[in-house]
Parts: structure tokens; C-alpha cells; sequence
């Protein structure tokens, strides 16, 4: 005699178990926990490299624009005398923060700085915090 295919002595085995569901989200979980950290980190060190070397751009244009223009180390400049709306300034267009930060350029002797981000520190390792000044 056959079973019948829908008796109840024989065992259909259709979808995940609780248990296999269980296990997926824990692994997807721990995955998560892991992966999010790193890339936030990784994207404030990258915001933080892009403001230093936008304060280098800075720095070189301001000293090209004293030298053509024999300015004394005391003169004052402004970031609007460094680049023009047509790209013929020192600077191809007006540098942004990626912070949303304003660049303030001070005079020739003094370096340019950011109102965000703090000195980045080259010997640090991915793994360590990165952090910006409110």
C-alpha cells in the first residue's frame, strides 16, 4: 500500500527551519557589526585627507600669488583673490570642505586652516578613531 503524499508519516521538507533563520541573521548581524565601523571610519579619514590637502592647494596658491605679486609675508589674502569664476584664478575653482567646513586663509605667513577638521596624524592605523572638531 502507498502512502498517501500528503499523510502524516511522511515529512515534507519545504523552506528554512527557525533555526537556519536564526543562524543567517546572527552571521548577517555580526557581519554588520564588523563591516559599518570600518567604513564609517574610513570615509571620515578620507572627508579628512580631502580638507588637508585643499589646505595645501591653498597654501601654494597663496604663496604663488604673493610672489607674482612681490607681496611682503605680513600682506592679508583673501580665498576670493586665489581663484576666479572663470577658472583662471591660482586655484581652478573655489575649494569646498567635505565637512561643509569654511577655509580661512589668513595672511602669508600664517597657514590656511579649516574650522572642522583637526590635523590628521599620518602614523595612525586604520583601526584607530578618527574624530573632527566640532
Amino acid at each position: 500500500m502507498r502512502a498517501h503524499p500528503h499523510s502524516p508519516n511522511q515529512v515534507s521538507r519545504r523552506g528554512f527551519t527557525l533555526i537556519e533563520t536564526m543562524i543567517v541573521v546572527s552571521l548577517i548581524g555580526i557581519l554588520t557589526a564588523i563591516v559599518v565601523p570600518t567604513a564609517l571610519r574610513n570615509r571620515d579619514v578620507a572627508a579628512q585627507r580631502t580638507c588637508q590637502e585643499n589646505l595645501q592647494k591653498i597654501d601654494g596658491s597663496k604663496e604663488q600669488w604673493a610672489l607674482e605679486r612681490n607681496e611682503s609675508p605680513t600682506a592679508s589674502i583673501a580665498l576670493t583673490d586665489l581663484y576666479a569664476t572663470d577658472g583662471s584664478g591660482y586655484l581652478k575653482n573655489q575649494p569646498l570642505c567635505p565637512r561643509e567646513g569654511t577655509y580661512s586663509v589668513n595672511s602669508l605667513t600664517m597657514q590656511s586652516q579649516c574650522t572642522i577638521t583637526t590635523p590628521l596624524d599620518h602614523n595612525a592605523r586604520a583601526s584607530d578613531p578618527v574624530s573632527f572638531a566640532p
